[in-house]
């Protein structure tokens, strides 16, 4: 188990790119316990974060299901992924893609059948993955973020609700463009494996807040390291969130009739609305939340343990806002990949 692990220093600049922007073309695969996600773009210094996307694609693939009982990535979750990746590694092809970086997350850092995996997959789809640390998740999620960390607070509090993990992490920023990671910790739990212990159905109040007590215990520590709370109270924080629970709940308050990206990432959220909307969501049974139009069917019986975990570090760091972030490790692999002086790797 990894609860609490702290890091040293870990230092992010977006540096400016002098690429061919015509000529070279990068992309990046983020596999995640519930999600497999590509993203294809160029260097281009007059977009937002430095770069252009080209083409994307993301699918619920619910990779690491069943893995919290088992140790191991079953044969059907193998084979939904898989598909995935084909679909991923014909948009490389197509889009005539110079450089390409894969990674896997938690789901692949627990299951004990991971290198069987990796090599089904590149015989199956030509991709070679790689399994990243707890340390270069939270390095590359930064750098993803950098862009939406544009306020006058010297600190961020960043967290990244996951399918099978959770990473906080304690941000120090300032006006030239640098961001360290103070301190980070990474619970061996999300919304995947919370939802596969508690289930799909309504939760009755006193398993809710239970489950927010145990989430709260682990992030006491982190606190109690760090003094936050302190922090936040006295104006001195910006609390951005990355994460599909996040960008959900986004979506949700803003009322959309579907997922809109644009109106999403960067958004800033009421905390007070946040706690209003999980609490409507708890009580609505399985159907309600599958029909929702800005839940669906591939998140159903995941928003509750995600509002668990958002209503929990919430209520641990009040503060009166947090930012949505719909980018996160596959803009920090491109821009990494893009980085002026880099060799092809």
């Amino acid at each position: 188990m990894k609860n609490d692990l702290k890091s040293e220093a870990i230092r992010v600049q977006i540096r400016p790119n002098t690429a061919n922007t015509q000529r070279d073309t990068y992309a990046a695969i983020d596999l995640g316990t519930n999600n497999c996600r590509l993203l294809v773009a160029c260097p281009d210094n007059s977009a937002p974060g430095g770069l252009r996307v080209i083409d994307g694609f993301s699918r619920i693939v619910r990779l690491g299901e069943g893995l919290s009982a088992s140790g191991r990535l079953s044969d059907t979750a193998i084979a939904r992924t898989t598909e995935a990746l084909k679909i991923c590694a014909n948009k490389i092809e197509s889009r005539g893609v110079c450089e390409t970086r894969a990674v896997a997350t938690e789901a692949c850092r627990q299951a004990a059948n991971d290198g069987d995996f990796f090599r089904h997959v590149h015989q199956q789809t030509g991709i070679t993955l790689k399994t990243i640390t707890s340390k270069e998740e939270v390095e590359l999620t930064l750098a993803g973020c950098v862009p939406l960390l544009t306020t006058e607070h010297a600190r961020t509090l960043m967290f990244d609700i996951g399918g099978g993990s959770t990473e906080v992490m304690w941000v120090e920023t300032n006006s030239s463009g640098h961001a360290c990671v103070i301190d980070f910790m990474s619970l061996p739990y999300g919304v995947v494996s919370l939802a596969e212990e508690f289930g799909r159905d309504a939760l009755p109040s006193d398993v809710f807040e239970t489950i927010i007590a145990r989430i709260d215990t682990d992030l006491a520590p982190f606190e109690d390291r760090h003094h936050i709370a302190q922090e936040i109270d006295s104006g001195n924080v910006h609390v951005l969130g990355t994460s599909g629970t996040v960008t959900t709940m986004g979506a949700i308050y803003l009322d959309l009739p579907r997922y809109d990206r644009a109106r999403i990432d960067g958004l800033s959220i009421r905390v007070e609305s946040i706690h209003a909307i999980c609490g409507n969501l708890i009580a609505l049974d399985y159907e309600t939340r599958n029909n929702h139009p800005c839940i669906g069917p591939g998140r159903a019986d995941l928003m509750v343990m995600g509002c668990a975990i958002l209503t929990a570090i919430c209520r641990r760091w009040p503060a009166s806002h947090l930012t949505a972030a719909d980018r996160g490790i596959r803009e920090g692999l491109l821009l990494d990949m893009m980085a002026p002086g880099r060799a092809v790797a």
